[in-house]
């Protein structure tokens, strides 16, 4: 066996590992939810995640806000309308399309969202309080460029093929 399959069979068991890895924070993340202990908003935990781009980047279009989250608009539609339910965001008309609405956070969104926001870096603070503080930012650098990848080879296979723009 040469260096080279040596190497290939390193990352393997590196993808492999990581695959296994990525499950395990799912499953944890699914139970770290419970675990924020922020309250009960009126809205299932997937709604109130749509509170962060709303109040970190201003009203969005339902369009803009999918794109966001990379969800389906549908998807986000309901979401939203739990929120508008529950008095966490409302609509207005969109500026810019008198035809269509956005969605903005209102005051008590905008609160629930800082809670959340607390619990959140409150939780991590705690899992991580024994790392130095090089490893956090190491390991926020790899996480970031993890992502970015996944991100743009999303961005990739969601692309339209030539066949489908003709």
């Amino acid at each position: 066996m040469g260096r080279h399959d040596v190497v290939e069979r390193d990352a393997e068991d590196g993808v492999s590992r990581l695959a296994g890895e990525i499950v395990r924070f799912a499953r944890l993340g699914a139970r770290a939810k419970s675990m924020l202990n922020v309250g009960d908003f009126g809205a299932e935990f997937s709604a109130l995640m749509l509170l962060f781009p709303l109040c970190h980047q201003g009203p969005l279009r339902v369009t803009d806000l999918a794109e966001v989250k990379q969800a389906d608009p549908s998807t986000i539609s309901r979401q939203a309308a739990q929120l508008v339910k529950a008095g966490l965001a409302r609509r207005e008309a969109d500026p810019a399309d008198g035809r269509s609405s956005r969605l903005a956070a209102t005051e008590a969104g905008q609160a629930a969202c800082q809670r959340m926001h607390e619990a959140r870096h409150a939780l991590l603070s705690e899992a991580l309080g024994a790392w130095p503080a090089e490893r956090v930012a190491a390991f926020t650098a790899l996480f970031e460029e993890f992502n970015s990848s996944v991100e743009a080879l999303m961005r990739r296979d969601s692309a339209p093929t030539p066949r489908e723009i003709s």
